[in-house]
């Protein structure tokens, strides 16, 4: 039973990724898009916030550096977390799928003439199929046709966690630049503006990623981090005029 793949089909597209480390590259893009959003809007909700009560520069650098080391843990531990569940749960499923093909080699290949047949062959194409997929690989045909698996694609949670915590902490670094290095007048109108503009992209990233509306995905994202802005820099402005 030989688990090896082609390089590519024959006639396919080389624009076309055709599941060949798909799920590998689909985790991290997302996992690191997501990470870059979220270090974006948290980082930026913190630093407005204390900005808009004090018009010192020590507490919002101590408190947008919590924001940015704090976040990115907790943003790469939870996509471990997730991602492992995942794993897990996809290494459960193989193993069963595994001990049916050794216990009931038959009842299985007739399972697998069934979902052909149920995909819209005829009898006799959906059983040439399944006998030439079994003798091939037994086990990936049945994990391709009844679970939606490949054996040799399964996400890898390390990969998740670190793209998370690396794209947290470059999206995390935009707000703080532009809080900490620009004059008190301007620099909250300033950080708006940026964050808007970096949430708009990773917006439309993580739309084409998914193969998404790009501008709905774009106004939503965009939305949800003005919300958080505007709340933050109205519950910072109602501390530093209590303060005050």
């Amino acid at each position: 039973m030989s688990s090896s793949t082609p390089s590519s089909a024959p006639g396919a597209h080389p624009d076309e990724p055709h599941r060949q480390g798909l799920a590998q590259r689909l985790n991290w893009l997302r996992a690191g898009v997501l990470g870059a959003n979220d270090g974006i809007v948290s980082t930026a909700a913190v630093v407005v916030g204390v900005a808009s009560a004090t018009s010192e520069v020590m507490p919002v650098l101590l408190a947008g550096s919590a924001a940015l080391v704090g976040g990115a843990i907790s943003m790469a531990l939870g996509e471990y977390v997730s991602v492992s569940s995942s794993r897990d749960t996809e290494h459960a499923l193989i193993a069963k799928e595994r001990r049916e093909l050794l216990e009931e080699p038959e009842a299985e290949l007739a399972e697998l003439v069934g979902l052909y047949e149920q995909q819209g062959l005829s009898h006799a194409t959906a059983s040439l199929v399944a006998e030439e997929l079994t003798q091939k690989d037994a086990l990936k045909a049945h994990l391709s046709i009844e679970l939606g698996i490949d054996q040799d694609d399964v996400v890898n949670p390390w990969h998740a966690a670190l793209a998370s915590a690396i794209a947290f902490f470059v999206g995390a670094l935009l707000p703080m630049a532009t809080i900490l290095f620009l004059p008190h007048p301007a620099r909250i109108v300033a950080t708006f503006v940026a964050v808007l503009i970096a949430l708009a992209l990773t917006g439309y990233l993580a739309a084409w990623i998914g193969g998404a509306s790009r501008a709905k995905a774009v106004i939503r994202t965009v939305i949800g981090g003005a919300i958080a802005l505007v709340a933050t820099f109205v519950v910072g402005s109602l501390f530093g005029t209590t303060v005050g």
